[in-house]
């Protein structure tokens, strides 16, 4: 008859936690998270066929692989916050949208899902537990801290970090780093210059404004198309290479063959037709590619 007074504000207070709740979320880039995870379940798919693998050592392992890589992109984003608030590509982030407030909250969030993550590697093995080390050292010291904006190689010198959750993913299982892990995590960092200086030849103009030295902001766009397409060819050969060296089937090569042809081929006409519409194309491309090229792993291990 009376009601509940306190019910009367339930539904506007659910529906903020909701919306910081999504906040928190955007800010570790969760589309990013997901294919870095990928490459790491990849591996690990790889190591468990050859050396098994229990429910709790999977459990443990995607759990620390997605806090680290979350709270590696969180912290990021914090400290990108000043040129994320000038470029129109990332103006509408949590950060310099002011959905998150202060930034600092950002900042203490990446740090308590990095330090989670750190404790469950940990607890698997020391080489896991390395591997989530350096992949903080390398994204957020060596690339967004120091070379992100006094180098064009930035990528290059920082992109190491991008094929530790591929080397994470076998060192979970196994507890020691191989020549096969090694490849594939070598091929995601050959993969980088494909992915970021594509996207950063559309938006060539917005890293200019903010002063970020990338490769296309500073070098000629055809010179940068030759490195990219370089870049690819090498990925592609490596693609191969991990056929021969790590005994895979038909499925991982035919999917390597497919998708390296048709990456090299869209990098090749970009090259020859130089178009901002048509380097956006291949950066959406190159996800997709990373993505099926996992996937022919897996399945070519357990089909």
């Amino acid at each position: 008859m009376y009601g509940n007074p306190a019910g009367v504000n339930a539904s506007p207070l659910i529906k903020s936690w909701l919306v910081s709740a999504k906040n928190y979320i955007e800010v570790t880039k969760p589309r990013s998270v997901f294919l870095l995870v990928f490459t790491a379940l990849g591996t690990m798919f790889l190591a468990a066929a050859e050396y098994g693998l229990s429910m709790p050592v999977f459990t443990k392992s995607l759990l620390a692989i997605t806090f680290a890589c979350s709270g590696v992109n969180a912290v990021s984003c914090y400290v990108d916050r000043d040129i994320d608030a000038i470029m129109e590509r990332t103006k509408h982030r949590p950060i310099p949208s002011g959905r998150i407030t202060p930034p600092v909250k950002a900042l203490v969030w990446g740090l308590a899902q990095f330090f989670v993550a750190l404790a469950i590697a940990y607890s698997l093995n020391l080489a896991s537990f390395f591997c989530i080390i350096l992949g903080m050292l390398g994204y957020v010291g060596i690339y967004s801290l120091w070379f992100k904006r006094i180098s064009a190689w930035n990528i290059i010198l920082g992109g190491f970090s991008g094929g530790l959750p591929a080397l994470f993913g076998w060192t979970a299982v196994t507890g020691k780093m191989e020549t096969l892990p090694i490849l594939i995590s070598l091929l995601v960092v050959l993969w980088i210059p494909n992915h970021i200086w594509n996207l950063a030849i559309f938006y060539r103009n917005d890293y200019r404004k903010v002063g970020v030295p990338m490769l296309p902001v500073v070098c000629d766009v055809k010179r940068t198309l030759l490195y990219i397409l370089l870049t690819v060819v090498a990925m592609f050969a490596l693609s191969i290479a991990i056929y021969i060296t790590g005994g895979m089937g038909n499925i991982y090569l035919v999917t390597a063959i497919v998708c390296g042809l048709a990456v090299t081929a869209g990098n090749l006409y970009l090259f020859f037709m130089p178009e901002h519409k048509n380097a956006w194309f291949l950066y959406k491309l190159s996800s997709p590619y990373l993505f099926l090229l996992f996937l022919g792993m897996m399945l070519d291990r357990y089909l």
